[in-house]
């Protein structure tokens, strides 16, 4: 159901993650690609998504049932997040990879995730692709702590106000869209910092990197307030209908898939 879900999503949406991704990097959404080649890294999706999001919602459901004992909100925000860290090590790799097509960073030595690859490989060996593994999970937790406990409450709050439960997935897919929506408005600064991070093709061997809060606070000095939220729009847009059709789709898997367990 995850796997379904998560595919479903980063394939319908992909496009919007492209511009917003191109906005957020260091040489500007002109130089990065602009609207041309929006696709450009959708390989490495295909193979990293399903895995990924069935990571996540094995272990997010797993840990809720172990943590009962919890007030809601905590059980939901504990389980996100350990869900997140687990996904993260199938993600981060599919992430780099698209981060770096999607804006041509190896210029023509890498039109393709697979070409991308091997030029993380290349340069970085295995620890290139879990560049940008701790700023990820600096940005997941937060985002996941709010969108999970956000949309089980709105599908209490729904179900309790329809006297019906479980949720038809359209409904269960309106609260997926405004929590993720929220969550994804709030925790753009760190978005943005984890896409910088991926992005920065200096190899750590032979240059001294930023910490991750020198890197926030350059981007603010130089930049402005405003580059910590480049690609909100987008980003908002993606991921609340993203959430839409995620939790929509899980749920319509997971109620169609129970009577054959």
């Amino acid at each position: 159901a995850g796997g379904a879900a998560g595919t479903a999503v980063d394939l319908l949406f992909f496009p919007i993650d492209t511009i917003k991704t191109r906005l957020q990097s260091a040489q500007g959404f002109a130089r990065a690609g602009g609207l041309s080649g929006i696709y450009k890294g959708v390989g490495s999706v295909l193979v990293g998504s399903a895995p990924g999001a069935a990571v996540f919602f094995s272990t997010y459901d797993s840990i809720k049932k172990h943590t009962t004992s919890l007030p809601a909100p905590l059980s939901h925000m504990f389980a996100a997040s350990i869900g997140e860290v687990a996904a993260c090590l199938v993600r981060v790799p599919t992430e780099v990879i698209k981060t770096r097509t999607q804006t041509m960073s190896y210029g023509p030595l890498a039109a393709s995730s697979l070409a991308a690859a091997r030029q993380v490989w290349l340069n970085d060996g295995l620890a290139g692709f879990y560049r940008g593994f701790r700023s990820t999970i600096i940005r997941e937790i937060p985002f996941t702590s709010l969108q999970f406990p956000l949309y089980e409450l709105l599908k209490a709050r729904l179900a309790v106000r329809l006297d019906r439960k479980p949720l038809y997935a359209h409904e269960a897919a309106l609260c997926g869209s405004l929590a993720g929506g929220t969550a994804a408005a709030l925790t753009t600064p760190l978005d943005v910092l984890k896409t910088r991070v991926m992005l920065d093709l200096r190899n750590p061997a032979t240059h001294r990197l930023p910490s991750l809060s020198r890197r926030l606070a350059d981007i603010y000095t130089h930049e402005g307030p405003r580059a910590l939220f480049a690609g909100v729009l987008p980003r908002t847009l993606w991921i609340s209908a993203g959430g839409a059709v995620f939790l929509g789709v899980y749920e319509w898997a997971v109620h169609g898939l129970v009577p054959y367990i």
